[in-house]
């Protein structure tokens, strides 16, 4: 595992936290992150949740992802450079997103 990443919960999903807000909240392994975060009152932004409009692009700190999608609406570049895709992204293992338009459901 990562330094810094937040631990495995011991369930069948990995804990994803967003930065710059500390929340954390648990990916299933069959669950999209935008999937995950919604189930657990966050809303990340997104458009079409096919990973074509690049809305949700954000920027992964930490972990790893796999792809719904055979060919996700990132270059090689941006993949490299640690970009990701949570509308269509499945968590690997403990996650780091920075995601600083995410909000809370029902948040003030």
């Amino acid at each position: 595992m990562t330094a810094g990443l937040p631990g495995n919960t011991g369930s069948t999903g990995f804990p994803v936290r967003l930065e710059p807000q500390g929340w954390t909240f648990e990916a299933g392994p069959h669950q999209s992150l935008f999937e995950a975060a919604r189930a657990a009152g966050v809303i990340l932004p997104t458009s079409c949740r096919n990973g074509t409009c690049r809305a949700c692009i954000s920027v992964l700190v930490g972990g790893s992802v796999s792809y719904r999608v055979e060919w996700p609406g990132l270059s090689s570049a941006e993949k490299k450079e640690g970009y990701v895709l949570p509308c269509v992204a499945i968590a690997q293992e403990a996650l780091i997103l920075d995601i600083p338009e995410a909000v809370r459901i029902g948040a003030a």
